[in-house]
């Protein structure tokens, strides 16, 4: 990768050669053509020999007071941010009473850009529902967000998951292609529905209990609720999560935790992999669970499958 560094607003880069023109910089740096005439209609551009300047960090001032909260960083540079959702926190707002009184994590990001002296707009490239828990990637500035979103919807940018769910399942691994649409009997509930989206999870046991396991899944499409309707789908309700027939015993939500992103930084191309630790609610739920499993026995899922 070409030597670069952050200069205020500007990204330098030290070319090995001289440039034939301006756009030859388009070999080196993914610039979307639209960005790219952004850059040279405002003068971003400013190129001396071998050494190029691009204006990729401009200033963008916090326009409102966002309700302050405390966040965990996982993984941070010039270009992205990586933080550790706690459960029962809204990734952002949504109109609703509640999140105008409550901080959501776009709020937490926020006060930490303000606190750190960073003028950059809050850019979640994903989300997790409200009692995941797991990290959550932001992008700083327009140019990552632009490179981080394509890698998202490409299908470049890995989640790792962990749930305890309940029952026995029957095969080690598999894969869940199973499309997803909205419940037209309640309105905060998913279901597998064949006129619903593509919906693709990947699963694999880690441990197998009497009547509970442990699993780690992997996301290939991003659908709301996707792990949970998913699991209750294939007949192991996720524990906890009682929209979707969870026993609600020892958990007071579903647990569900982001493990593990795996992306490549939108500028050099190196491979991150960025862990989130466990929360204590699931550990303490997994230290029960291999102890007293045996005396547990899970309630009858609700079907999900759209007729």
């Amino acid at each position: 990768m070409i030597p670069w560094q952050k200069k205020g607003e500007w990204l330098e880069l030290r070319l090995p050669q001289l440039l034939d023109s301006e756009e030859g910089i388009k070999e080196y740096i993914r610039l979307p053509d639209k960005y790219w005439n952004q850059l040279v209609k405002s003068g971003g551009i400013s190129i001396k020999g071998p050494r190029v300047r691009l204006r990729l960090f401009p200033n963008e001032p916090i326009k409102n007071m966002h309700r302050w909260a405390p966040v965990e960083v996982l993984y941070e540079d010039d270009f992205c941010l990586v933080v550790q959702k706690p459960a029962g926190m809204k990734v952002h707002g949504d109109n609703t009473a509640k999140t105008e009184q409550v901080p959501t994590l776009s709020d937490a990001v926020a006060s930490y850009y303000e606190a750190t002296g960073q003028q950059c707009k809050v850019r979640h490239i994903h989300r997790l529902d409200e009692d995941t828990t797991g990290p959550v990637l932001y992008a700083k500035h327009e140019w990552s967000h632009l490179i981080l979103d394509e890698a998202m919807r490409e299908k470049q940018i890995g989640r790792q998951y962990v749930a305890i769910v309940q029952g026995r399942l029957k095969e080690k691994a598999g894969t869940i292609d199973a499309a997803i649409g909205r419940d037209r009997h309640h309105p905060a509930r998913r279901r597998v529905s064949p006129t619903g989206e593509r919906a693709v999870t990947h699963y694999e046991v880690d441990k197998q209990w009497t009547e509970a396991a442990l699993v780690k899944l992997r996301l290939e499409t991003g659908r709301t609720h996707q792990i949970r309707v998913h699991m209750n789908y294939l007949g192991h309700p996720i524990w906890g999560d009682e929209l979707y027939g969870g026993k609600k015993h020892n958990m007071d939500r579903q647990a569900l935790h982001g493990e593990r992103l795996e992306l490549h930084h939108p500028l050099t191309g190196e491979e991150l992999l960025i862990e989130c630790p466990w929360p204590e609610d699931m550990k303490n739920l997994l230290q029960h669970t291999a102890k007293n499993i045996v005396m547990l026995f899970p309630r009858k899922p609700y079907k999900s499958i759209d007729k």
